[in-house]
């Protein structure tokens, strides 16, 4: 016999509400787009980007943000009131501001005191606090240490990412993925590409590509300055990076817990430079801006249609949007950003031209099979 929502304890009520008022805004979210790209010159492969920079709060972190609060409601660990606290300076910060308004609780993001004004803005737009901390490698630490003097709860999405997500099903971008493929002329795709952030999608990605027993593989492109590439190629989770990553949103000091290299395929590690590039390219053959995580996925997936070329196969590649350019305006779009970070794109941007008008692949990057 159902119990009444009267005679419900009042947090129980109150995490009811939270969840069904999370769950009826995805409702209202139409799915995120496929596209298609026109490659003439690529007769046999097609090219298809997942836009996630469509979501409410613009990224893919979107989805993650929904999976954590969910998660973190489910279990109890949010109750009415109580603050959640998250390590991120960027959309992950964004997206948890967004979804702890909706819910009525104070959110605060723990980042360097160095961050750009535009992320900090972006983050309070929701309501959201931002609390500065000197010493970058102490962001786990000082989250946890808010979230206890605080008496609230540390979302930690680092650790969590891999399991808030249902791999199974439930409309998790993997299967939304191939419901979209369905009527493609190939619609299992040979590859489906990813870089790693917290590594929480690449594990959802890899768990539903086992469970559907699809033939798919999945290739995770990593950045220059991040240890996942490290930990995946030599199986040692202690790895470690003494430089933050340059290309926002993925690349990590550590390997982080939500990053489960079991189910990845390959990995390959993309100069930072060689990302802005594609970025750029892709940009203009879109017409519009994308960021620089989105040039990583890019050129790993023209990485993966060259080896098929050579080898005479045929089939589909799919990768996402993570986000939307105009967020880098001042940085990866800067020549004065571009250089006081040493990096020039310019040198790659005719290479990767070339090869999408049919032209030969003449980059190399380090590669790792699992």
């Amino acid at each position: 016999m159902a119990i009444s929502a009267a005679a419900k304890p009042a947090s129980r009520a109150w995490a009811d509400r939270a969840v069904a008022a999370i769950e009826a805004d995805q409702h209202r979210s139409a799915d995120t787009h496929l596209w298609k790209l026109d490659l003439p010159a690529f007769g046999g492969i097609d090219f298809y980007l997942k836009d996630e920079s469509t979501h409410p709060t613009g990224s893919l972190k979107h989805r993650l943000a929904r999976s954590l609060f969910l998660y973190a409601l489910c279990n109890g660990l949010v109750r009415e009131g109580s603050p959640v606290v998250e390590a991120s300076s960027g959309s992950t910060a964004v997206s948890e501001a967004y979804f702890a308004r909706m819910i009525g609780v104070p959110f605060y993001a723990v980042m360097p005191r160095s961050t750009s004004p535009e992320k900090i803005a972006a983050i309070e737009h929701y309501g959201g606090n931002c609390h500065f901390i000197d010493d970058g490698r102490r962001i786990y630490a000082e989250s946890a240490e808010l979230a206890t003097r605080l008496g609230g709860h540390f979302m930690d999405q680092f650790t969590h990412a891999e399991r808030a997500t249902d791999w199974r099903g439930n409309n998790n971008i993997a299967e939304s993925i191939f419901g979209q493929m369905r009527d493609e002329r190939h619609p299992i795709p040979a590859w489906i590409v990813m870089s790693a952030g917290t590594g929480g999608t690449t594990a959802t990605i890899g768990r539903y590509l086992r469970y559907k027993q699809h033939a798919t593989r999945l290739s995770v492109a990593d950045v220059e300055r991040s240890a996942f590439f490290d930990g995946f190629a030599t199986h040692d989770a202690n790895c470690r990076c003494d430089q933050p990553s340059r290309i926002e949103g993925i690349g990590r000091p550590r390997v982080e817990p939500s990053f489960v290299p079991g189910v990845i395929d390959h990995m390959l590690r993309v100069p930072d430079a060689v990302s802005l590039a594609a970025m750029r390219v892709l940009s203009r053959h879109l017409g519009r801006r994308v960021g620089g995580s989105t040039g990583t996925n890019f050129i790993a997936m023209c990485f993966h249609a060259a080896r098929m070329i050579a080898a005479g196969e045929t089939g589909s590649l799919v990768t996402l949007i993570c986000d939307s350019g105009e967020r880098y305006a001042n940085t990866y779009y800067s020549d004065e950003w571009l250089k006081a970070n040493g990096l020039d794109p310019s040198p790659f941007e005719p290479a990767i031209k070339a090869f999408l008008a049919g032209g030969e692949w003449t980059l190399k990057f380090q590669e790792s099979w699992g």
